[in-house]
């Protein structure tokens, strides 16, 4: 029987019996000798069981196949025993048991009637639920599953809950719902089409409303109140404090630093909380965690004293440093810089990692700015304390070639400690454009060790120091006046470089080269030459020899006349006083209009 037939047959049951129906003797209205009204027993027996009725029976017989109902009437009714089963498979069905059940249809060959428990529970159920509906009233229901839009409640038929209708806010993961009972209004009624469309949002938004006015009677700013955290975001949370909100700022979190306000809190935890700042009128609240706690800080100076060592835990690197935790709240930074005595740390995760517990040394403490300087390399000996005591100067060094720059190398030592060898200190005669002319990386060398700056942490060393310096003795091997050969090195426009022993060479400047006027110098001397010159001027600290071409016939001529006459042999002597000033005086003009 379908249906709507069921509802049009109730609602014949209720509106009562046919206004034709047949009135009852007149006779029969006396009472028995037992006090029983023949009225009543006679209009018992004439009833007849209506199609489409939910009647009141009690179990009499429970058979293999059916259950019989007595109903009251001449009539007995048969209900499926299938459909006393329960979910779990079990029977629930004992003779005695009074049930309520649906007249369906009567049988003409037995004359029993066709009942349905199933169907008398439904029509009570759509009752229950019109009345529900009309009434305003909550119901109560399972949610069984996520269906699109929403989800599915089971309330003793499938409703729909719109996700809009879930809670006040939006929840991304409804499947978390699925298994739990709450309950609902209905917003929505159609028992024709057996739709019912419920709402959870309705009655959170009363409870939230009435629990927000007592809320606010006991508000104010500086009071600790509890809330639950509702919601998380890059820059603070929100927390509900009964009907009412407020945000605590990722800063009002704790009195350290922290990444995320996912770090020390979470969704759905209850937590108690300050109240910063109260709007009252436009309902603004702003909350603090951290000020429920005494400020870590206002302690740090005596707990942390300048120089002491403490332990505490990496909590993150940067570029610059590594910060450490020493309390709750309290870090302190580790630069780049006071990682290590000797090392270049390119980089602090080269030398720490985040959790890693440390010990380090207090540098410097500013509570009012809330920070504090921490060194890692001050908790072990500066090898720079020592290093002049091991490498006094004067030392002679060996050392392998760690690095090769434009203004010279680097000599590794020990304890990560490199002396640097400057391009100026590499050799005695050689002119370097760049030491790696010389020298490769990882190359064994020796070296003297010139000067240690333990301040600067600069260790210098020399290699040609090693070596005596050829232009010490320079006067006894070169004097003014005395003949040379040699071959040009290099031509400029200043004049041309003339080789005399290894690593020793005189300036013929282009005013020394002829007696005639040479504009180029390259026009009368060529790199590779080998030509004969007169020592013009010898300068030690400098470094420099000054020859001249054009006097090498007056040289000549002048040792002739020694050999000739003995007297000439002394530079006493006027002639020899003149030549002597004469080819000085030459040599300071070269030498100036080469320095010009």
């Amino acid at each position: 029987m379908s249906e709507e037939k069921v509802e049009v047959l109730a609602q014949k049951a209720e509106d009562g019996p046919p206004a034709d129906a047949a009135e009852e003797p007149a006779e029969i209205k006396g009472k028995s000798e037992e006090g029983e009204s023949f009225q009543e027993l006679y209009e018992e027996s004439l009833h007849e069981v209506a199609e489409g009725e939910v009647v009141h029976g009690r179990i009499i017989h429970v058979g293999p196949e059916f259950v019989t109902v007595d109903v009251g009437f001449k009539s007995e009714g048969q209900v499926p025993l299938r459909e006393f089963t329960q979910k779990d498979g079990t029977l629930s069905v004992n003779v005695g048991d009074e049930i309520y059940v649906f007249v369906e249809r009567r049988e003409s060959e037995t004359g029993l009637v066709n009942l349905s428990k199933e169907k008398a529970d439904k029509f009570k159920f759509w009752e229950e639920i019109s009345r529900a509906w009309n009434e305003d009233q909550v119901i109560e229901g399972k949610i069984t599953a996520r269906i699109k839009g929403g989800l599915s409640v089971d309330i003793g038929v499938l409703a729909f809950l719109p996700g809009s209708q879930v809670d006040i806010r939006p929840i991304r993961n409804l499947e978390k719902l699925i298994g739990t009972t709450c309950k609902f209004k209905i917003i929505k009624l159609n028992r024709r089409r057996g739709n019912v469309v419920l709402s959870r949002r309705i009655l959170l938004e009363k409870e939230r409303e009435a629990l927000r006015g007592k809320t606010l009677e006991h508000l104010e700013e500086g009071k600790i109140v509890e809330g639950v955290v509702k919601n998380i975001t890059d820059y603070g949370a929100f927390v509900d404090l009964g009907g009412i909100d407020g945000l605590m700022h990722i800063t009002d979190m704790s009195w350290g630093r922290i990444n995320h306000p996912s770090d020390i809190i979470k969704v759905g935890q209850t937590i108690k909380v300050k109240v910063l700042q109260f709007d009252r009128e436009n309902q603004r609240l702003s909350l603090g965690l951290k000020q429920t706690i005494p400020d870590p800080w206002e302690q740090v100076g005596e707990k942390f004293p300048q120089g002491s060592r403490v332990k505490g835990k990496v909590t993150s690197i940067t570029d610059y440093g590594a910060f450490v935790q020493l309390l709750d709240g309290v870090e302190g930074l580790v630069h780049v810089s006071e990682m290590a005595w000797t090392k270049r740390v390119r980089h602090p995760s080269k030398i720490l990692s985040v959790g890693d517990e440390v010990e380090v040394m207090v540098l410097d403490v500013d509570p009012n700015q809330k920070r504090i300087s921490l060194g890692l390399k001050q908790t072990s000996p500066n090898p720079w304390d020592t290093i002049a005591e091991r490498y006094p100067v004067g030392t002679k060094i060996q050392g392998r070639i760690k690095n090769i720059t434009d203004f010279g190398i680097f000599i590794g030592i020990d304890e990560g400690i490199d002396g640097l060898v400057h391009i100026s200190d590499i050799s005695w005669t050689e002119r370097l454009k760049h030491p790696s002319e010389m020298f490769k990386k990882g190359q064994e060398v020796q070296a003297i060790v010139l000067n240690i700056d333990k301040e600067n942490q600069r260790f210098s060393l020399g290699i040609k120091q090693i070596l005596k310096n050829p232009w010490d003795d320079i006067h006894h091997r070169y004097r003014v006046g005395q003949l040379v050969k040699g071959k040009v090195t290099n031509v400029t426009k200043f004049g041309a470089f003339v080789e005399l022993e290894p690593g020793i060479e005189g300036l013929v400047h282009i005013s020394e080269i002829s007696h005639q006027r040479v504009e180029k110098a390259e026009e009368a001397v060529k790199t590779g030459d080998e030509i004969q010159a007169a020592v013009i001027n010898v300068d030690p600290k400098k470094h420099k020899i000054g020859l001249s071409i054009k006097d090498v016939d007056r040289y000549q001529a002048h040792e002739a006349r020694k050999e000739a006459q003995p007297a000439y042999e002394d530079d006493t002597s006027d002639f020899g006083k003149m030549l002597k000033e004469g080819l000085e005086k030459r040599a300071r003009e070269a030498n100036s209009g080469q320095e010009s």
